[in-house]
Formats: C-alpha cells, structure tokens, sequence
C-alpha cells in the first residue's frame, strides 16, 4: 500500500463525524477517510488483484479501508458510513455488480453488502463517473453551485450529474451516462466502446484522440508524430498533447477537433440540464488551464458551446478542469455516504 501527496488534516482538527470512501478500479483500490466537510485524514491506494475474484476484493476493500481508519487516529466504529463507488454496469437500489468490463468475473456480485459485511459498517453505493462527480461537487471545482455536470476525459468518457445536491442515477442505474449522447448521427459515425455509433466517446476520448492521429498519420499528413511509426512507439493523447505543445499543427488540430465535439455534447447537456457548471475532469486535460495548449482546449469547448447553446444558458454556465484529480472518487463517494447517512 502507497500514501499519496494529499494535504490531509489532523484528527485534532477534524469535525466529526467520520466517512470512508472507496473508488474501486480494474487495477487499483483507492480508499480513504474524511471528515463532516470533505477534508481528507488518510489516503491509500491497493491493488484489485481482479483475479482473486469479489469475495476476495471485498475483503481487500475492507482491509484497506480499516487501515485508512487506522492511519487516521480512528477505530472503524468510529466511521458513520462506508462510500464505495465502482465501474458499471451495477443494480444501485440492490447494490449489485452486474456486468463491469474491467472487473471481469465479477460479474452479478452483491459487492455493497459483502463490503458492508467485511467492514461492519453501513455502505452506500454509486457509481465511479457520479462519485467523482460528486466530489468535485461537495469540494471542488463545483462547490459553489447547486448543479454541475462532469465529463471524465480518458481512455472513455464518463460522465456525472448533479442536480440539487443529488446525483442523477437514473430508474436503471444508467444515468448520467454522458458519454453515450450522439454527437455524430451518419450511418458511418464513429464506433464507440460500448458498440454503438456515434456516441460523445468515440470523438472525445483519449482512445479517439489516439485513433484519429494515427489515421491522419496513415493518410499522409505532415507531422512530427510519424516518428512514432517510425520508431514503433504508440500514438498516445499524451504523445499528441506533447506535439501540440512543440508547434505540430497536425497534433494541435487533433485537438482543437476533441474540444468541437465535446462542445457539441455539452450542448446537448445543457439544453437538457441546464447546469451551473461542467467540469472537465479525467487524465485528458492537455496540460489544464496552466498550460498553452489546455487554455486553448478549453477556450475552444466553450466557443463551441457559445455558438450552439440557447444565449442565456452560455452566458452563465460555467465550464472549467476539475480541480480534485484522481482523489474525487473517493472523496466523492465518502460524501455519497455522509448524506445517505443523514437521510437515514
């Protein structure tokens, strides 16, 4: 187990009481506790060892969380309520796994209540896209509005939703799935992941951001990431984001395309929500808003956004990164638990 580089607070100067969240992930077990407002005492990440199967990742969870208690001056009957979010497809009100791509064999798993039973605590249950969602809702980048959306850019994109404090579920599990909006409806779109065409993530994913090179790179074009072919390296959204930043027009046009098909989704998210916010998270961020070529990114999304959306909905929503990075999870899911643990 690792400690990441958080700025955690001293059980002297937590408010009580205490939640754990979980952000389960095909290769790591993020998990830590925080107190009343959000603030983190203790961080540490495992491996899933997804082989093992989910009996055994429940209890590795558990153990986990346990030791994230631990670190943080507490005994696990001093946390309120467990937060566990994890990949989809699941059964929310049931607590149940039901299909998640990257946890195969784990298939129609109970995992809310085998967590519940290894860690002797009450356990609530979200998804991954919501919780970090939520996290950036409840402490960051979204914490002074009501309503935020947000769009998780990497190998996918994921997506979350919050309206009035809630996350937005959906009758089936699958809500907020924003991802899968259609931002292309020819016959010959884009096939996304999931196998449909067309979907937000077949153009604004770092997968696509990849595949859209390569085929710009077979096609001919001039630029500085044929080494790659030549070299036989991977062409990587990083590698892309890179070229930009060295003057590849190729690359920065790759781009600037990501950011109008991301705009157009937003659009449509917007004319159905109508947000205060959408925060732009995930490991595809070009570098963020310190960086040249992430100001240009996010420049473009919203110029986008301004040319598409009703005026009185682009003129007031915001749209900025996401400022929690890959600690939203788990912060996000422990906020899950506190307010399903106020509503009990």
């Amino acid at each position: 187990m690792t400690m990441a580089n958080l700025p955690f607070i001293s059980l002297a100067d937590a408010e009580p009481p205490f939640y754990a969240g979980i952000d389960l992930g095909g290769t790591n077990i993020k998990c830590g506790i925080v107190d009343n407002r959000g603030r983190p005492l203790s961080y540490l990440t495992t491996q899933t060892c997804i082989e093992l199967g989910p009996e055994q990742g429940a209890q590795r969870m558990a153990e986990a969380t346990g030791q994230a208690a631990l670190d943080a001056g507490l005994k696990m009957s001093q946390i309120a309520r467990v937060g566990l979010a994890t990949p989809g497809t699941m059964d929310i009100p049931r607590g149940i796994l039901l299909n998640p791509v990257n946890l195969p064999g784990w298939e129609n798993f109970p995992i809310r209540d085998r967590v519940a039973q290894h860690t002797g605590r009450p356990v609530a249950y979200a998804n991954d896209a919501n919780a970090a969602a939520y996290g950036e809702f409840w402490v960051g980048s979204g914490v002074h509005h009501c309503s935020m959306i947000m769009l998780t850019l990497g190998t996918g994109v994921g997506g979350g939703i919050i309206v009035d404090g809630h996350t937005i579920d959906g009758e089936n599990s699958h809500g907020s799935e924003c991802g899968h909006i259609i931002v292309d409806s020819r016959d010959d779109a884009r096939l996304c992941s999931c196998g449909h065409t067309g979907h937000l993530e077949a153009y604004a994913s770092a997968t696509s951001v990849a595949r859209r090179t390569q085929e710009a790179l077979s096609s001919g074009h001039p630029s500085s990431l044929n080494r790659c072919q030549e070299e036989g390296l991977e062409v990587t959204a990083l590698r892309v984001h890179q070229a930009a930043e060295s003057g590849d027009e190729l690359a920065l046009e790759i781009i600037l395309e990501t950011a109008r098909y991301l705009g157009i989704g937003i659009t449509t998210l917007l004319h159905t929500i109508d947000p205060a916010a959408v925060v732009l998270g995930g490991a595809m961020n070009f570098g963020g808003v310190e960086n040249r070529i992430g100001k240009r990114f996010l420049e473009a999304v919203r110029q986008e956004v301004a040319r598409r959306a009703f005026p009185v909905i682009s003129a007031h929503v915001q749209i900025g990164f996401a400022s929690l990075g890959g600690n939203a999870g788990y912060i996000g899911a422990a906020g899950i638990a506190k307010k399903q643990e106020e509503l009990s």
